[in-house]
């Protein structure tokens, strides 16, 4: 299967695979931006993408940037529709204690490709029942 991407920055990196079998695309930053602690930037990856019909883009945080940086993708995982055209952008937040330099090249997050399922709202007046019920949060044990 095809993404197509298209260049709106001549920094901008199409998307790589960091091994043969990762799930994922890494996104790179096409921009610098500094990320203070507690603090979020909208990083631009300088490209416009098309994602395959009856799927979704999801944009996912990278591990290594979590674990050694205390850096995250906000809204994990941001959902690209395929219908969008725009720029493709991540949203960082750092929880690090020091601030974040992000250079343009770098690797920022990654793209996942996931199928959609239309799901058709139905509005009835009683639902099953189950077990659980309306047991929430840690309902079911720690």
């Amino acid at each position: 299967m095809e993404i197509r991407f298209t260049r709106i920055t001549p920094e901008a990196k199409v998307p790589t695979r960091g091994s043969s079998k990762a799930a994922g695309l890494d996104l790179y930053a096409s921009e610098s931006a500094s990320i203070e602690p507690g603090h979020t930037s909208v990083v631009s990856t300088g490209l416009l993408v098309a994602i395959p019909d009856g799927h979704e883009g999801q944009v996912r945080p990278r591990s290594g940037l979590a674990a050694k940086f205390g850096v995250t993708v906000l809204n994990a995982p941001g959902t690209i529709d395929s219908d969008y055209r725009g720029e493709l952008k991540v949203i960082l937040i750092n929880h690090g204690q020091q601030p974040f330099l992000v250079s343009p090249g770098d690797r920022i997050a990654q793209l996942l490709l996931a199928p959609v399922t239309k799901a058709v709202p139905v509005l009835v007046d009683v639902l099953d029942s189950t077990d659980r019920g309306e047991g929430g949060f840690g309902s079911t044990g720690r």
